[in-house]
């Protein structure tokens, strides 16, 4: 038996902490299945999102959340992975389509999961998890543009998020000026410590503004969307580029071509759910590399499995900052 934060749709919706046992894992059709003994989960917004039913994330049912999950392999019917490996996922659907990893034991396919570096605990993992992977993956793709090899400012948006937390220091640690925007002017001191130069009250981006407004960033990543996003596009300087990866304030675009043609701006679009196994594993050997682990520490909270749907409330009202690990043993 193990607990699983379980979520149910019939007669209504409920989100719950319950005993289960094996019987309760999915089968995988085509083989391929690897359980494994999970040390430690997160909660990402979407996570934050089913577990609250505020989205309809949730396509399956019943399901366990947790879209992440690492922790040592017990079986396995992958030629991949065997009994005493330890692994990671992100996405490919789990917690959405597929029983996830807010759980004590997960059954996941073994294309999914990449093998976790020597360089992190499972609960370091997880203070990462989707969001701090795909900070990266974020910063993988300005660096493939060139956007991060011409100097000056760097913004990163929804800073005191999971990925703009990771994202300042992931920026700041490589030798960029950063510039962070958040709506939480009392976290200020929080964001310099994690390296940004400069930190702006979010207000100056999220409403609308002009399609050309006076050049600013070399590059942006971008967790929020919208009119945050379009006005991020609309300053960054000739040739720059703007890495979009989230719609916290929305998913509309209510932009203009003019930052693309008259400015030769790119706007990369970036996906960690699908992402494959080989920017996967890039990402992950980088983040060992690149993130600090004392300033991995200073942006993560810990939790028990019994307290994580009153962290996923928290969460959805804006009260949380940086990353929630979820312990689930």
């Amino acid at each position: 038996m193990f607990k699983a934060l379980v979520l149910e749709k019939s007669p209504d919706f409920t989100a719950a902490v319950r005993e289960v046992d094996d019987t309760f894992l999915p089968t995988l059709p085509d083989g391929g299945g690897v359980t494994i003994d999970i040390a430690h989960s997160t909660l990402n917004y979407k996570d934050g999102l089913a577990i609250t039913n505020r989205s309809p994330v949730v396509r399956a049912w019943p399901m366990v959340a947790g879209v992440d999950g690492a922790g040592v392999v017990v079986a396995s019917d992958h030629p991949a992975w065997k009994p005493g490996d330890r692994v990671v996922n992100n996405g490919w659907g789990v917690g959405e389509t597929h029983k996830g990893c807010l759980a004590g034991r997960a059954r996941l396919h073994g294309d999914w999961l990449v093998r976790l570096p020597e360089a992190f605990s499972t609960r370091q993992a997880m203070a990462i998890g989707t969001a701090g992977y795909t900070a990266m993956l974020c910063v993988l793709a300005l660096e493939r543009h060139g956007a991060l090899s011409r100097g000056g400012e760097v913004l990163v948006t929804g800073a005191t998020g999971g990925v703009g937390s990771v994202a300042v220091a992931l920026l700041a640690k490589l030798g960029h000026v950063v510039t962070a925007a958040t709506g939480k002017a009392s976290e200020a001191d929080y964001l310099k410590s994690l390296g940004a130069t400069t930190v702006i009250d979010r207000a100056e981006l999220s409403a609308s503004g002009k399609p050309l407004q006076k050049e600013r960033w070399s590059a942006v990543i971008d967790a929020v969307g919208s009119h945050t996003l379009v006005n991020a596009c609309a300053q960054v300087r000739y040739g720059g580029a703007v890495a979009a990866c989230g719609l916290a304030q929305g998913f509309d675009l209510p932009a203009t071509v003019m930052p693309f043609i008259l400015r030769g701006v790119a706007l990369l679009g970036v996906d960690s759910v699908m992402a494959p196994k080989a920017a996967r594993e890039a990402a992950w050997a980088r983040l060992a590399t690149d993130l600090d682990p004392r300033l991995l520490e200073s942006i993560t909270t810990e939790v028990g499995l019994d307290d994580a749907i009153g962290e996923a409330q928290r969460l959805m009202a804006g009260q949380v900052r940086g990353r929630v690990v979820v312990r689930t043993a």
